[in-house]
């Protein structure tokens, strides 16, 4: 039985079979703000009416449509009412008999509402005690709330029709209309796909503007729930928004392609944010309630312009099938970095370091997992593509789009953008329809170039050889490839690619090391000489992959690592700074680097550090080489010193900057004396000031959550914070408190809600998670990992996916670092017959296990 799955091959049948032309989607909400059906007759549903046309090209033809919902009361085929009972099984209702030509379909059924934030989601504010609703459909969930043939290549347009509670606003795709007696009838969108239609209904708060450009008028609007109004920053969103207009549509050479456009910022997403044509949803943390540092402005105004280009990349020209989600999300974050380097008037020009930073080094992490995989993967059904939403798809695959970038040029690259859009507007492509517009118009062969970068694994070295004579002039320079073998379990061979690489020459300058010469060139096969570079004077510092155009392992020469080592905060330019700690951390996670000598590296250079963004991954990083990859022994000697060296920091950071914000954070995170846990209490309490240093509802539950984990904050502490902050944030960061307590009881009680009950939504599911493990508390949690693999195999099948991948990944004992849970792993997965889903992500759980171990060891030889 199918279950919720559809395969490829089931796709590819109907694609074959069916043309569809127009839904007319019905929707009864009135009874929403109660939780169910006006009439009360059920607190969890609402009334849904589709009536689809499609043609069919064959007569007699048998096929389905996709439903997942409590109860169907109608099925009407051509006119003929179907026996509701026998046709709808397995989240599908046969069609069959099929006439040749038109068909026309009327389903009435009553879909449920959701806490999982799949389907259509609802929550209840508790500042106001009002319903907000959201959908949420990618990959396959617009069939919770409608009828739908439930895959992207059968395109369609879309008319809602919505009945609301007084007072309410509904906004979809379409322009929003004016009500008539609580009834919202939409106009028809273009030809869309089901997963990116959207439905967003509450008594919301909105903000309204306009694009203007070329004497075309595009309304925009930003919601948010009234109770983060007064936080709601609309001028910069607008601004951001903007700014994105402009450079999209002179990159694209295509007007913006549909009526409107709507951000709406809504509670308990799980995601960043969703590309809904024209009604954009983004998570509701992006409003900001308290000072946060320039890096999440620069990731949100990231968020903001990602889904902006998905408009056209996604909405406007659609993939087939969910192979080619990778290009679908690459291209989106590719787009949205260069925006915001290369737009006139962009505040993060400097977004590429962000992007070395943080997006690639998430790639190659994911890139070293058992599980890595082409970045076009096979994808052979929902299944699979509700766990390739990962590393590879989104940060590999954008990478190797930059790469594309420098190996076409940035002018052949946006002009065969510009083409392909023009020839598949509304439509539906693969991959090669991309790279044919490339071909042409960059002269480039990338069928080799296709063939070694997207359809094979994992990632190249490259090493600097370098021959030089007494004077200190090269006598030769060279540039070696390797391909490292797989992880144990991956599948395919490893293979050297081409690279267009830039090679960096840098000089120290009054203690600045400043960059001197640059060479760009193609790198092939296993050594690739460097004729140039012979004759020259050899720098302090030769890096290669400057300017990050390729993707790759990049490993410094003795001379250079001696020199950057030393002085790897003293690079005039952040891109270099952040690719020297992004190989730094690279090492140390890959056990060449032992942790305490990372962190040596760390304390020495990021006083130096101006790039905010780098300061805050820098503290994310020791905190997990410390957690994870520290021999145990030294362990609490690293901690002590990082704990130090974060007060320190803090109190000699300029007052009320974002570094100062930083440290505040970091120092939090890891204060453990009984005189820096006074601190966090005085600063809480208000009996102790830093300057500058906002102690605001945010960096509070910060404090509140450290003091919770160490046993000085008890329930009545929470509750008092909570009283203060009688918000739903507040009521997630409680959670977090409650479940992060060092007690057996306060454990047991936080397993209990996630693991025996599916009653807590999903945003407060993770809160708890997060705040039951603690890396302080390996002992207090040692017990569980028995009792995680007992449960793991329900969890996954009982629960929905989102909500279940939350637990396994979460709940795993990845703190339990140790042959035993190696042991216990693998004896799980001999005996367990998990699905191919979830043996991945068990199997990414354990590789973080084996990797620890290593890095321990070495750490321990240190």
């Amino acid at each position: 039985m199918p279950g919720t799955n559809l395969t490829r091959d089931e796709a590819q049948q109907r694609a074959r079979l069916l043309t569809v032309d127009a839904y007319e989607i019905d929707l009864d909400l009135s009874g929403a703000q109660e939780g169910g059906d006006a009439d009360g007759s059920d607190h969890g549903t609402f009334r849904s009416v589709t009536t689809v046309r499609f043609d069919s090209a064959e007569a007699g033809a048998d096929s389905f449509i996709d439903l997942v919902a409590p109860a169907v009361h109608e099925v009407q085929l051509n006119g003929e009412a179907l026996d509701a009972d026998e046709v709808f099984k397995d989240s599908r209702i046969a069609l069959t008999g099929l006439r040749a030509g038109r068909n026309e379909l009327r389903v009435v059924a009553d879909c449920a509402y959701t806490n999982t934030g799949e389907g259509l989601h609802r929550f209840v504010d508790p500042v106001d005690q009002q319903a907000y609703l959201y959908t949420q459909f990618e990959v396959p969930d617009a069939r919770r709330v409608y009828a739908s043939f439930e895959q992207p290549d059968l395109k369609a347009t879309f008319q809602f029709t919505v009945k609301a509670p007084e007072g309410w606003t509904v906004i979809s795709n379409s322009p929003t209309p004016e009500p008539s007696g609580n009834v919202w009838r939409f106009e028809p969108t273009p030809r869309i796909s089901t997963y990116i239609t959207a439905l967003i209904a509450g008594p919301y708060h909105s903000v309204h503007s306009t694009y203007e450009k070329d004497g075309r008028s595009v309304p925009l609007g930003i919601y948010c729930r009234p109770s983060l109004a007064e936080h709601l920053d609309a001028e910069q969103i607008f601004e951001v928004t903007r700014q994105g207009f402009d450079w999209f549509q002179e990159k694209f050479d295509y007007a913006y392609p549909f009526a409107k456009y709507d951000q709406l910022f809504v509670p308990e997403f799980n995601a960043g944010a969703m590309e809904n044509a024209g009604a954009v949803t983004i998570r509701d943390q992006y409003v900001f309630r308290s000072k946060v540092t320039d890096a999440a402005y620069e990731v949100r105004a990231e968020t903001i312009l990602h889904e902006l280009a998905h408009m056209w990349f996604g909405d406007l020209v659609t993939m087939e099938w969910w192979n080619d989600l990778w290009l679908n999300e690459s291209f989106a974050t590719y787009t949205s970095i260069a925006c915001q380097a290369y737009a006139p008037g962009s505040k993060w020009p400097h977004s590429w370091t962000t992007f070395a930073n943080s997006m690639k080094t998430w790639a190659y992490r994911q890139d070293q997992l058992p599980s890595t995989h082409p970045i076009m993967a096979e994808i052979n059904d929902l299944d699979d593509v509700l766990v390739n939403f990962d590393g590879i798809t989104y940060a590999k695959g954008a990478s190797v789009l930059k790469q594309l970038v420098a190996y076409v040029g940035m002018e052949e690259f946006f002009q065969g953008v510009q083409a392909y859009f023009k020839a598949h507007a509304f439509k539906n492509t693969r991959l090669s329809d991309l790279l044919g517009a490339l071909e042409e118009t960059s002269g480039r062969d990338l069928k080799t170039w296709s063939k070694k970068w997207l359809e094979t694994a994992g990632i190249n070295i490259l090493r600097p050889e370098i021959e030089v004579d007494a004077q200190g002039v090269i006598t030769s320079f060279a540039v070696k490839q390797e391909a490292p073998a797989l992880p144990a379990g991956a599948k395919g061979e490893p293979v050297l690619r081409p690279h267009r690489i830039a090679i960096g020459s840098y000089e120290l300058q009054d203690g600045k090391l400043v960059r001197t010469g640059r060479i760009e060139l193609d790198v092939d096969g296993a050594l690739t000489p460097v004729p140039q570079l012979a004759g020259t004077r050899r720098p302090a510092v030769f890096l290669l992959n400057d300017d990050d155009l390729s993707y790759a392992k990049v490993r410094l020469d003795e001379e250079s690592l001696k020199v950057v080592t030393e002085h790897l905060g003293d690079f005039t330019e952040s891109l270099p700074r952040a690719l020297s700690w992004a190989s730094a951390w690279d090492m140390t996670r890959d056990a060449e680097l032992p942790a305490r000598d990372y962190l040596a590296l760390v304390r020495s250079g990021i006083g130096k550090e101006s790039d905010i963004g780098v300061v805050q991954s820098l503290h994310r990083q020791v905190k997990l080489a410390l957690d994870l990859y520290a021999a145990p022994e030294w362990r609490e000697t690293g901690l002590a010193a990082w704990t130090a060296d974060t007060l320190e920091q803090l109190r000699a950071a300029e007052p009320g900057s974002d570094h100062q914000l930083a440290w505040a954070r970091a120092f939090a995170a890891s204060a453990r004396t009984e005189e820096q846990l006074d601190l966090l209490q005085s600063l809480l309490d208000g009996t102790e000031e830093i300057s500058g240093l906002a102690v605001d509802t945010e960096l509070r539950w910060s404090l509140v959550q450290r003091l919770a984990a160490t046993g000085r904050a008890d329930e009545k502490a929470i509750a008092a914070e909570l009283e203060r902050d009688k918000t739903s944030a507040g009521e997630r960061h409680a959670a977090t408190a409650r479940a992060a307590r060092p007690t057996d009881r306060a454990k047991g009680e936080a397993w209990a809600s996630v693991v025996e009950s599916d009653r807590l939504p999903n945003a407060v599911q993770e809160a708890v998670i997060g705040g039951f493990v603690q890396t302080d508390q390996r002992e207090l949690l040692a017990s569980y990992t028995a009792k995680y693999f007992d449960a793991v195999k329900d969890i996954w099948n009982s629960r929905s996916h989102e909500m279940a991948q939350q637990i396994v990944v979460g709940l795993y004992p990845a703190l339990q670092v140790s042959q035993e849970t190696l042991d216990a792993t693998d004896a799980w997965l001999a005996s367990a017959e998990p699905s191919a889903a979830l043996r991945r992500l068990i199997t990414e759980s354990r590789a973080g296990i084996e990797r620890a171990l290593k890095a321990q060891a070495a750490d321990a030889a240190a």
